[in-house]
């Protein structure tokens, strides 16, 4: 499993990511944004809060998604 060790949340709701592995990703979590919890991430300010913690991305409020979602819907940076 691939392991997120850095993040940078863009104003446009998306999110620059690498991975261990050395690759670079483009995640939009704006397809997210209307499911269950995520729905609290629409607000910019809490969006870019974003930090990596547990091998993945997370957010105040025991937000975060999972390392396998960030990966297999990004695209190469």
């Amino acid at each position: 499993m691939d392991k997120v060790i850095s993040v940078n949340p863009r104003d446009d709701f998306h999110l620059e990511l690498v991975f261990d592995t050395g690759e670079a990703r483009i995640f939009d979590a704006r397809p997210f944004l209307d499911k269950g919890v995520l729905r609290r991430l629409r607000d910019p300010a809490l969006f870019r809060q974003a930090y990596v913690a547990y091998d993945t991305v997370c957010w105040p409020g025991n937000l975060d998604l999972a390392p396998e979602t960030l990966y297999d819907c990004s695209v190469a940076a």
